[in-house]
């Protein structure tokens, strides 16, 4: 797994991205090592407090994670947890999702091959523009709504846009201020 640090507000010193790629390698052992992976991190210090945000995309799943503490390594080992439940939760679900429509799903082969999308997240800094702070640019996944409600919680969002692979359609998922989840569908 390739880790680009980044640091705000300080200076990351060696010993730091050392143990920083050393925790985000523990990481790996839950995924497919043919893919190469790229960390997004992203150290900040704001008045006493030290934040850690680490965005990875993996093949199919994006984890993101942030946490605050007052200090730095705590917080590094704070995000790590929470990226490994995170991963741990996914696979889980994935697993049971595959052990359920197993029968299914072989009968389906025959006929059909699976779409093998890739989903990925691109962000590029909007030049000169003062209302458009951000443009994130993705390739939609198809998966189902269990799916996609998983994926915004993931991310920690409170929307998510993907292809529902029922209908091929794009769709939204999204929480609710009473804490339920919506869906909007196109008609």
């Amino acid at each position: 797994m390739k880790c680009i640090v980044r640091g705000h507000n300080l200076q990351v010193t060696d010993a730091l991205r050392d143990f920083i790629e050393r925790k985000l390698s523990k990481l790996e052992r839950y995924f497919d090592h043919s893919a190469e992976v790229e960390a997004q991190v992203s150290l900040n210090v704001l008045k006493d407090m030290h934040k850690v945000e680490v965005t990875i995309p993996f093949p199919g799943l994006l984890v993101r994670a942030e946490e605050l503490s007052e200090d730095m390594y705590a917080s590094v080992d704070l995000v790590m947890e929470k990226l490994e439940r995170q991963i741990r939760k996914y696979k889980t679900k994935v697993n049971r999702r595959s052990r359920r429509e197993a029968g299914f799903r072989n009968m389906l082969k025959e006929n059909a091959s699976e779409k093998g999308t890739t989903m990925t997240a691109l962000t590029d800094e909007e030049e000169g523009d003062d209302e458009i702070v951000r443009v994130k640019r993705f390739q939609l996944k198809p998966m189902d709504t269990e799916e996609a409600i998983l994926q915004m919680e993931l991310l920690g969002h409170n929307f998510f846009v993907y292809t529902n692979a029922v209908t091929d359609e794009i769709n939204v998922i999204y929480r609710r201020k009473d804490g339920k989840v919506g869906l909007i569908e196109p008609e």
